[in-house]
């Protein structure tokens, strides 16, 4: 008999990881958990830190998918970044921008261009929250957002596509599309 999966819990989050993806897990959170050593706020932070474990490797499993595997855990702890030893260069903070991501586009689970999906992703927050404010901020300004929303995406650069990761739609695509010709005629003009 091999086990081939394992069932793990990462705080309000149950996630199936195969053998070799559960065994890096838990060399991660071990480490995590020797830097915050004598740390008052070390259990805060390692819920904290498992949740977004849980939901990085959430984001980059495909729809048909039940098992993470290390394809999607590696990147996730990468973009998560690690704990920093008490008294180090950094502080032991585990906040979002902490792990140096630039600001950009991501299409990939865009509606309309990626904005919003990109400073979810720089902030640390839920997408869904952002998209909320920024319909309300659509009402409030009355429309004004929306040429906000075009000045941004057009200044913003596009995060690179992965390679093996979901399609993007057909209104993201067109928007990156219009962004780079935009984008060319006006270094052209420029130049």
């Amino acid at each position: 008999m091999q086990r081939l999966s394992a069932t793990v819990r990462l705080h309000r989050s149950t996630l199936q990881f195969e053998d070799a993806a559960c065994a890096r897990l838990e060399r991660y959170l071990a480490e995590a958990t020797h830097a915050l050593e004598g740390n008052p706020d070390q259990a805060e932070i390692l819920t904290d830190l498992e949740q977004a474990v849980a939901d990085q490797c959430t984001k980059r499993m495909r729809a048909d998918q039940g098992v993470v595997t290390l394809a999607e855990l590696e990147p996730a702890l990468e973009e998560i970044g690690s704990v920093q030893l008490p008294g180090a260069a950094g502080p032991a903070d585990l906040s979002p921008r902490d792990t140096a991501r630039p600001l950009q586009q991501v299409s990939e689970g865009a509606w309309i261009s990626g904005v919003c999906q990109g400073f979810a992703r720089y902030l640390g927050l839920d997408v869904t929250l952002l998209r909320v404010i920024a319909v309300l901020l659509l009402f409030v300004s009355g429309g004004g957002m929306i040429v906000v929303y075009l000045v941004l995406m057009l200044l913003l650069p596009y995060a690179p596509l992965r390679a093996g990761g979901p399609p993007i739609g057909k209104i993201p695509a067109k928007c990156r599309e219009f962004a780079g010709f935009v984008r060319g005629k006006f270094s052209a003009a420029t130049s």
